[in-house]
């Protein structure tokens, strides 16, 4: 049985997880954790569909202090996933990283623990797109001369811009093309920008209503555009990727883990 703990348990990623805990056969609900501020503090973690998890959304952190947790799966912020990082490394717990919006040293913190435990760290967890993120990376290799733009949108609530899926898919073409994605994007254009720049990866930001998370790739040339999409109209297939994350940690020596190698990819 894969004991499970959720961070964020009741936001809307955190909720979804949840779901996908209770429904599942091989998975058992440890423990659930919260900022102190939030107003289900002390609520059953199952209450929003009716059900009783048997678990109490917490803000306290001792839930984790103890050897019946196999595997925390965060989706929270940054900040968050840090002072969770160092409970896990000293009670062994593997993690399923979705959080994104770190910093490069706060990447290299994450980076640190994982000589000491099992984590994945994914901007996305979805299936479908690591697996565009496979198809990306062909295109890009025989579309070298092509303009690439990457434009995504999401929900009027997220925080952090470009998403990290997006910025993902600029890595993924640029590496491809043999290049450094942060000497070529282009986040944003504005004014008398001038003609764009050859080799460039030009990304485009919207922001809206309850979308849960579209994304599109455009690679155009002289006469044709190719566009590889991946429009998600619900939480799940993130939930279900993250559940087949935390199965994979349970047998993984400490390291640093992509969705790539969680999928065989």
């Amino acid at each position: 049985m894969l004991r499970v703990a959720i961070s964020g348990a009741d936001g809307r990623m955190g909720k979804m997880l949840v779901e996908t805990a209770l429904n599942a056969d091989d998975v058992k609900l440890t423990a659930t954790l919260t900022a102190p501020e939030s107003p289900n503090l002390g609520k059953d973690a199952g209450a929003f569909i009716g059900c009783d998890a048997g678990v109490c959304i917490t803000d306290d952190l001792n839930q984790l202090d103890c050897d019946g947790i196999d595997v925390l799966i965060d989706f929270t912020r940054p900040k968050g996933t840090l002072t969770f990082l160092p409970i896990c490394q000293k009670n062994n717990i593997a993690m399923v990283i979705g959080t994104t919006g770190f910093s490069a040293e706060e990447k290299t913190q994450i980076l640190e623990a994982s000589r000491t435990i099992p984590i994945v760290l994914a901007p996305n967890m979805s299936t479908g797109v690591n697996v565009t993120l496979k198809l990306l990376e062909q295109a890009a290799k025989v579309l070298k001369d092509y303009d690439c733009e990457i434009l995504e949108m999401h929900h009027s609530l997220k925080v952090d811009a470009p998403s990290g899926t997006a910025i993902e898919m600029g890595r993924t073409i640029a590496n491809a093309r043999g290049q450094n994605l942060d000497d070529v994007a282009v986040w944003a254009r504005e004014g008398h920008t001038g003609e764009r720049v050859p080799g460039t990866i030009g990304f485009a930001t919207l922001r809206g209503g309850d979308v849960v998370g579209d994304h599109r790739v455009i690679f155009a040339s002289k006469g044709e555009r190719i566009e590889i999409a991946h429009l998600s109209s619900s939480r799940q297939g993130y939930a279900d990727g993250a559940f087949k994350a935390a199965r994979f940690l349970v047998n993984a020596k400490p390291g640093l883990y992509s969705m790539s190698d969680v999928l065989g990819l």
